[in-house]
């Protein structure tokens, strides 16, 4: 037995929890009219996913739950929950008993559980259509709707057969690729759409990064170029700025030692004024010695005169003052004699005697004046030697002066080149600032370059370089070049993905169309193959049914419109669409068509063809809905047969009024209602 059994909690008329066992292949729910025996019906149509109200005599979700009586408050949720024996794994589901239930409320909100787990609708009709149960359909014929089937246009006729025939699940997974292929081609429509959106954006952004790459290779190129110029220079600035300072030491050095000598250049300003005193005074003593020399020759001519006259006495001379003192001598005297041998004394007085005293004193003079002149000649001496000093002082200060103006002229000149250096670190400094703030601090790690030692030709015309690519940065600098490659990048990677997308749409859409071809070949074969088989069945129960005659389903084709997922949404194909008619011929009468036939022939053809439909693919459990209510008694004994024949098959439900019918049932189900009008069982 697949179905054990079904329990409703206010649903329709049941106000109260009730539970139908069903452990029999027959069984039948008996009940007088309005007693709510078609609401347990109805409860499987619920419970099953059925989303037509009206099917189940209801305007709204809220009129499938009790609505209140004077004994018994009204509900605001009904319930229905069935139970399936999956022993057998009729079930694709890993249960040995699967338990389906819904809940509607009020609000109008559903629940459905499998297994007591919150599921969608759509994963309990994909469950039950792996089983060949529906919320509808042959397998629930409720009451008055067993000549439906007759009824029914060819198109919803045909319907019922492929659902009989176990083929819905396939029609699902066609109309399921059949609104996955139309939806994948509204999908393609739109990728393609937003391709040619953001195509121009992209193509732009193309540019732009184009020229941020270009941009890009120039600042490495100047970073590279940047960074050996400044290695470089840098190198030549250090090495050039020790080079200033070796050979400044020397210079430095020499300055000091003039710098100690710095007091004779004080001394060569003081010899300056000193030099022409000396040279005066030399001048003053020669002048003095010559004056000198000149007297002690004046002092030697006197002696030598005197000595001539004393060496001759014509020319020797007497004093007047001795010539006075003769005389006075003489006045004296009386005597001629006297006078006379005292004139002769004294003239050979005089002629014995030198004029010693003059010379004396020429001689005196003489000696003073050697004296003198030897004291001139020391002072001349020493003024002479005074001279040659200052000379040697000059010549020395000369000599200072000019190795001090050497070493100047070249500590100018080293200072020149050191403000060279200085002017050229400066703009080292300044060209570093630059390019740093251009391209970024990767070029102050310019210290890590080989080869620094370069030629200054070299370093002007990588400078010149340099510049060049400066002015080109500068006039090809685009702002936020982050955001614009961000941008790029993500359209790219966007346009790069609509692209996979739309490759991915194309092969889903080959393969849902070649999917959609298979299922509707599979759905012609199996189809056909069916209805081969339904229609013995039908031509052996009909005979069984009239005691002849013949009947049968054809296919029919009937002219109809339906979209082209394949085509534009909007555009529709027009297409011949296959549909069933029952061809029936009864005995001993002539009639061709269903409109001829009286009610009770009319149960008993649906009655045939329902259960030629069941045992083709006999489906789980039938419930049958007082299909039998137009029988007479001798068709009631066939249909009881049937009955017996197809519970071998599917499990049966029988809601009827029929004792033949009652006869046939293993477990009998009373259902009655109360004043209150509360549904019971019994």
């Amino acid at each position: 037995m697949y179905l054990k059994s079904i329990e409703l909690s206010g649903f329709k008329s049941f106000a109260k929890k009730n539970a139908f066992e069903f452990n029999s292949s027959i069984s039948a729910i008996v009940g007088p009219n309005g007693s709510g025996k078609s609401n347990v019906a109805e409860a499987f149509r619920f419970v099953l996913g059925e989303q037509s109200i009206k099917s189940m005599r209801g305007k709204r979700g809220e009129d499938l739950i009790w609505n209140g009586a004077t004994s018994e408050p009204r509900s605001n949720r009904a319930s229905v929950k069935v139970v399936f024996d999956n022993s057998q794994k009729i079930f694709d589901i890993d249960f040995p008993e699967v338990t389906i239930e819904r809940v509607v409320h009020r609000d109008g909100l559903n629940e459905y559980l499998i297994n007591g787990s919150t599921v969608r609708l759509k994963d309990i009709l994909e469950l039950l259509a792996r089983a060949h149960i529906g919320a509808s359909g042959h397998h629930i014929i409720s009451q008055g709707e067993a000549d439906k089937i007759l009824n029914a246009n060819p198109k919803d006729r045909k319907s019922m057969v492929e659902d009989a025939l176990g083929l819905k699940l396939y029609q699902y997974k066609r109309l399921e690729s059949e609104r996955k292929l139309s939806k994948t081609f509204e999908n393609i429509s739109q990728v393609e759409a937003l391709r040619k959106e953001i195509a121009p954006h992209l193509k732009f952004l193309k540019k732009q990064v184009e020229k941020i790459e270009k941009t890009e290779s120039e600042r490495q190129e100047l970073v590279t170029m940047a960074k050996e110029y400044f290695a470089a220079e840098d190198f030549y600035i250090s090495f050039n700025r020790v080079a200033i300072l070796d050979e400044r030491k020397p210079v430095d050095r020499a300055l000091e030692k003039l710098s100690k000598e710095s007091e004779e250049a004080k001394k060569v300003i003081e010899l300056e004024s000193g030099l022409s005193v000396a040279r005066k005074h030399k001048d003053e003593l020669t002048r003095e010695m010559g004056k000198i020399e000149g007297l002690l020759i004046a002092e030697e001519k006197i002696i030598e005169n005197e000595k001539r006259l004393i060496a001759s006495d014509e020319f020797k001379t007497v004093r007047l003052k001795e010539v006075e003192n003769l005389l006075e001598e003489v006045s004296v005297m009386q005597v001629i004699t006297e006078i006379i041998g005292r004139l002769k004394d004294f003239i050979t007085e005089r002629k014995r005697q030198t004029d010693s005293k003059l010379i004396t004193e020429s001689e005196a003079r003489i000696i003073e004046l050697k004296k003198q002149i030897e004291d001139i000649e020391k002072s001349l001496k020493k003024a002479t030697e005074k001279e040659l000093e200052i000379g040697e002082a000059e010549k020395a200060v000369f000599r200072i002066m000019s190795e001090e103006n050497g070493l100047i002229s070249e500590l100018n000149l080293l200072k020149a080149r050191e403000e060279r250096l200085n002017l050229e670190e400066r703009e080292f400094k300044r060209e570093l600032e630059e390019v740093g703030h251009l391209v970024g601090p990767e070029v102050l790690r310019f210290k890590s370059v080989e080869n620094k030692a370069t030629s200054r030709e070299i370093q002007e015309e990588r400078k010149r370089n340099i510049q060049k690519l400066k002015i080109r940065l500068e006039d090809s600098s685009i702002a936020g070049m982050e955001e614009v490659t961000k941008e790029y990048k993500d359209t790219s990677e966007r346009d790069e993905f609509l692209a996979r997308e739309l490759l991915d749409l194309d092969q889903s859409a080959k393969t849902l169309a070649e999917l959609i071809k298979e299922l509707e070949t599979r759905l012609s074969l199996e189809f056909a193959s069916g209805l081969e088989s339904i229609n013995k069945s039908f031509e052996k129960l009909f005979t069984i049914m009239f005691g002849g005659g013949d009947a049968s389903l054809i296919l029919v084709k009937d002219s109809s419109k339906r979209s082209n997922p394949e085509e534009d949404l909007e555009g529709e194909a027009e297409e011949m669409e296959e549909g069933l008619d029952i061809k029936i011929s009864l005995p001993k009468k002539k009639i061709r068509g269903l409109m001829m036939l009286s009610g009770g022939e009319r149960a008993l053809t649906s009655i045939a063809l329902i259960f030629a439909i069941s045992q083709v693919n006999p489906p789980p459990f039938i419930i049958l809905d007082e299909t039998d209510a137009a029988l007479d008694e001798s068709n009631s004994k066939k249909y009881g047969d049937m009955i017996e024949s197809l519970s071998k098959v599917s499990q049966l439900l029988l809601i009827t009024h029929n004792r033949e019918t009652m006869s046939r049932a293993g477990v009998i189900y009373g259902v009655t209602m109360g004043r209150a009008g509360v549904s019971s069982l019994l």
